[in-house]
């Protein structure tokens, strides 16, 4: 509050030059680039088609969509948890439309009012869902927002999907990461190349959760990052050096994310509505019997924090992110094993790429892994080609091979069963216009 006070009275011309510039910024924004990198890439349309623009307001309208062929190898497949129970895997060959964003954004009555309404659909669940959100710049160090975002836990989270050097994110991430929730939150460079942005949310993920189901606990996160070199890191932040940086482009961030989470439904029915967290086997910390035979999970502390770090130049891109994830204060209607009643799990992943074409062919490499308090240590190492027949990154035809063993992540909409061990194979192409 201090800080809005302060920026308020600003001198006339010293606040008179700083509105010029933001309107300048955000008109240049409507008309050429994507919306500043406030939001997480979610929620931050492409450059769109402007459908309308006056000075009372502006409407663009953006769109993404993903056709991806994936096969998990081997069919047949079973893994046991860390309870030494055997459990049956669900392998996936299909092809699917796999997901489409619609974004219709602009301002309205100021350039610093911005707004962006999400369509939303994965059609490997068959959802559906629309939602938005709404900010308003008062400052360059001090962005007001609201709607559906991200809880800050870790990068992938804070702006670059979908530029990954993939169409989705890898194994130790996906394992660990929070999820998107309807929050508030404050953003901004209150130092030259230093961001800074601040989040208050619902839950760890409100995909499929109703506020019924939703406690009076509200998480909260924060992340810090700093650009020394260059001031920015390529656009949305994205992995890959497809502008290849003349000069060494350099961050370097931190993350943290807190929630007493809820499993979101009552404890008989034995598969939660809450399905954000998995244990380091692929097993929901709050599905009955996840940490002692017939005890259900209610609530749980999740806190994960993250460091991250990134090069680029001259097509060359180095990233790395460390995760340590801890799960506590497990309110459950029955007892669980000592050793278990604090739940704590390390993780990092290294993902390099070079442009062997300029803007139009790219190579990478990942690695990631978990090191984990049931001693699974579950890896992956993956690889693969993206090819950029636009020479621009709207459009990308990906090749993506995972060899994997234990995976701790899993979902329909990424590249991984729990569980699993073996290879996937994935070939996709997307657009983002």
């Amino acid at each position: 509050m201090a800080l809005v006070i302060m920026l308020w009275f600003l001198p006339e011309k010293v606040q008179a030059q700083d509105d010029l510039k933001v309107e300048a910024y955000d008109t240049l924004s409507i008309e050429k680039e994507p919306i500043p990198n406030t939001t997480a890439g979610e929620f931050n349309p492409g450059r769109g088609f402007d459908l309308y623009k006056s000075k009372w307001g502006s409407l663009n309208l953006s769109i993404y969509g993903l056709l991806r062929y994936t096969n998990q190898l081997p069919a047949n497949q079973t893994f046991t948890d860390h309870l030494g129970r055997t459990r049956d895997i669900d392998t996936r060959h299909d092809i699917q439309w796999h997901r489409t964003f619609v974004w219709a954004s602009g301002f309205f009555y100021t350039p610093k009012l911005r707004y962006t309404v999400s369509i939303w659909g994965l059609a490997s669940t068959g959802q559906t869902l629309i939602f938005g959100n709404m900010h308003y710049q008062i400052h360059k160090a001090l962005r007001i927002g609201a709607g559906i975002g991200p809880n800050l836990g870790t990068r992938s989270l804070q702006g670059p999907w979908p530029y990954f050097n993939a169409t989705d994110r890898q194994m130790a991430e996906e394992a660990l990461r929070p999820g998107f929730t309807g929050g508030f939150w404050l953003t901004g460079e209150p130092l030259p190349r230093f961001n800074y942005w601040l989040f208050l949310g619902n839950n760890l993920s409100q995909l499929g959760i109703n506020n019924t189901q939703m406690t009076r606990d509200l998480t909260k996160s924060a992340s810090v990052w700093w650009m020394p070199t260059t001031g920015e890191f390529g656009p949305r932040g994205g992995f890959g050096d497809f502008e290849q940086h003349e000069k060494l482009a350099t961050r370097f961030g931190t993350s943290y994310t807190y929630a007493r989470e809820n499993r979101s439904n009552d404890i008989s029915n034995p598969t939660p509505a809450s399905t954000q967290i998995r244990l380091s086997d692929g097993v929901y910390i709050f599905e009955t019997g996840a940490l002692a035979d017939g005890v259900t999970i209610r609530n749980a502390n999740y806190q994960i924090g993250a460091i991250d770090l990134g090069f680029k130049y001259r097509g060359f891109h180095l990233q790395t992110e460390f995760y340590r994830r801890k799960l506590s204060r497990f309110n459950a209607n029955g007892p669980i094993p000592e050793t278990e009643s604090e739940i704590i799990d390390k993780g990092y992943y290294v993902q390099a790429s070079y442009s062997i074409i300029k803007k139009k062919l790219d190579m990478y490499g990942v690695y990631s892994t978990l090191r984990d308090q049931f001693d699974r240590n579950p890896w992956e190492v993956a690889g693969g080609l993206s090819f950029f027949p636009s020479g621009t990154r709207s459009w990308r035809v990906n090749l993506h091979i995972i060899r994997i063993e234990k995976s701790p992540a899993g979902s329909t909409f990424g590249y991984y069963t729990a569980g699993q061990s073996g290879t996937t194979v994935s070939i996709a192409t997307d657009l983002m216009l």
